[in-house]
């Protein structure tokens, strides 16, 4: 087994106001899918775990529950430099966890 997390779903009120927000804090593109419910696809590769924005009526956006850590890049303060212009905060700055990496946590407020 390669990796123990496969996908994971977040969920959000507005996903084309999702899709805005994550393209510009992470510079990806996020693709839309068609489905039983609203859904964008982060990038993803074969046998790495990856997951997508869903708009639900059953889901419900939170700043409880599990946390996703999303692939900051080498340099976390390049997208955390873009999370307030794109309507999020900042709810953890950038720390070290040893040998690790670095971590950082930010919402994105129109979610909540």
């Amino acid at each position: 087994m390669n990796n123990f997390i496969v996908w994971f779903e977040t969920p959000v009120k507005d996903l084309k106001r999702a899709i805005k927000f994550y393209s510009k804090v992470m510079a990806v593109e996020l693709q839309p899918v068609d489905g039983p419910s609203k859904m964008a696809l982060f990038p993803f590769a074969p046998r790495v775990a990856s997951g997508a924005l869903v708009e639900t009526k059953e889901n419900t956006p939170s700043e409880r529950g599990t946390l996703v850590y999303l692939n900051g890049g080498e340099d976390l303060s390049v997208p955390l430099k873009r999370v307030e212009g794109a309507g999020g905060k900042i709810i953890q700055n950038k720390i070290s966890i040893g040998d690790h990496g670095f971590l950082a946590a930010f919402i994105d407020l129109s979610s909540i």
